[in-house]
């Protein structure tokens, strides 16, 4: 028994132990005075109501289980951050869409949700990227340069978004920002493998730590601050994506509900983290 705060770290049964790099954001932890637990999230056995702070970390499997995912965050209440209204927003990569019709930088988007939308938004590119709406890890991205014969293959499934394929990917590859209680506080960028244009490690992708970039550094606060106005609610903490389209730095992605810290490259993304999170702790510990 103890009485520091319990902070529940929130991952899924194939990390059980947490995201790569977690000794950091462990001992970080500790270091504030927080009992900080890696839970699995569908594991029934939880507490839930115990805990001052609930982070959604490593739930790398929820595209799979959306509709479970979000209802099982729909009755955490106040302690989960974010929460499971920005999650329902950002788990549908429709959200490129409300971040374009803001005025936000992003990589031209479109929806469709039949197979036959998709051939013809991917006809107005001359390579067009397809990813399932509801995705995660890359799972289910697509190439199309024959876009009027196109079928899903077996990983994909609709609705889907279309974009044209960024060429500066090969080269430059893709920008993380990391953005933790309104901050942009550290950078990662990473590069595709010479087979594929993912950045993903799994897909012969590699990250690196850099200093942040001031440009970098403003897209992403901007990007968070814009959501944070769309929806109405706190953003706690986010990864925001980026690349350079026709010379601009745009949005590709803005992850606020699982998104990787990177800890394995950038441990020191523990430490603001650590202190949001104690902070948050702290304030629910005193409410109580």
């Amino acid at each position: 028994m103890t009485d520091r705060p319990l902070v529940l770290l929130v991952t899924c049964s194939g990390l059980p132990e947490g995201e790569y790099g977690h000794e950091a954001l462990d001992a970080a932890l500790r270091e504030r005075g927080l009992d900080a637990r890696w839970v699995v999230w569908d594991d029934l056995a939880v507490e839930w109501s115990d805990a001052a702070v609930i982070a959604v970390r490593s739930t790398w499997d929820y595209d799979t289980r959306a509709g479970e995912f979000l209802g099982w965050a729909s009755g955490l209440g106040p302690a989960l951050l974010n929460g499971a209204r920005v999650f329902r927003w950002n788990t549908d990569k429709r959200y490129l869409l409300d971040l374009q019709e803001a005025g936000l930088p992003v990589v031209p988007t479109a929806a469709a949700d039949t197979v036959e939308e998709v051939r013809a938004l991917a006809a107005r590119h001359q390579i067009a990227v397809v990813k399932p709406r509801v995705g995660a890890g890359g799972r289910g991205l697509e190439l199309l340069r024959e876009p009027a014969a196109w079928e899903p293959d077996g990983a994909g499934h609709g609705p889907w978004v279309v974009q044209p394929l960024v060429d500066s990917i090969h080269h430059d590859g893709e920008t993380s920002v990391f953005v933790i209680a309104g901050h942009a506080v550290s950078q990662v960028d990473k590069l595709p493998g010479t087979s594929d244009i993912r950045v993903h490690e799994e897909f012969g992708g590699t990250s690196r730590a850099v200093p942040l970039a001031p440009d970098a550094a403003l897209l992403a606060t901007e990007a968070v601050a814009t959501v944070a106005g769309l929806l109405g609610e706190e953003i706690v903490y986010g990864r925001v994506d980026m690349m350079r389209h026709r010379g601009r730095l745009v949005v590709s992605e803005v992850e606020l509900t699982e998104p990787g810290l990177y800890l394995d490259v950038l441990p020191g993304n523990a430490v603001p983290f650590a202190d949001m999170v104690a902070e948050r702790a702290g304030r629910r510990t005193a409410a109580d």
